[in-house]
C-alpha cells in the first residue's frame, strides 16, 4: 500500500514527467491491489494553493477532485481521530506543517510507503519514504 503526498497526486494527474522513476512504478505496481492511497487533508492543501495562485489546475478543484474520486483504484483516507492525534505525536522531530503532519500520521497508520520529494519528510526516520 502505498500513500501519495499532495504534490506527488498533482503531478501524477497533471504532469507525470514529474515523478521519479521509482515513484511512477510504485504507482503503477499498486493500481491493480487499489492499494493507492491519498490523504483527506490532500484536497484542502490543493484548494488552498489554488486560492492562494500558488497553483493552476485546468480545471476547476471541484472537478479535478471528481475525476481523482472516480478512480476506482484511488482511495481518499480521511483524517479521523486517530489520524489526528496521531499527528500532533509523531515520534522524533518533524516539522510542523500540519498537511504534512497528517500525510506522514496517514501512511504510519496504514503501515504504507509514502511517496514524497519533500526531503524534509525523507530525512524523518519513522516513516518509510519513496522517492
Amino acid at each position: 500500500m502505498i500513500v501519495m503526498d499532495t504534490h506527488t497526486w498533482v503531478w501524477w494527474t497533471s504532469d507525470p514527467d514529474s515523478l521519479s522513476r521509482a515513484a511512477e512504478e510504485a504507482i503503477h505496481s499498486a493500481l491493480p491491489h487499489s492499494h493507492l492511497c491519498i490523504s483527506s487533508v490532500s484536497p484542502w492543501e490543493v484548494s488552498l494553493l489554488v486560492r492562494k495562485g500558488r497553483m493552476e489546475l485546468k480545471l476547476d478543484v471541484s472537478e479535478w477532485l471528481a475525476r481523482s474520486e472516480a478512480l476506482p483504484f484511488l482511495r481518499f483516507i480521511p483524517v479521523d481521530n486517530r489520524i489526528a492525534v496521531e499527528a500532533n505525536n509523531l515520534p522524533g522531530v518533524i516539522h510542523d506543517d500540519p498537511a504534512d503532519r497528517m500525510i506522514v500520521a496517514t501512511a504510519r497508520i496504514l503501515g504504507a510507503t509514502l511517496i514524497t520529494k519533500d526531503q524534509r519528510i525523507r530525512d524523518y526516520p519513522h516513516v518509510e519514504t519513496l522517492w
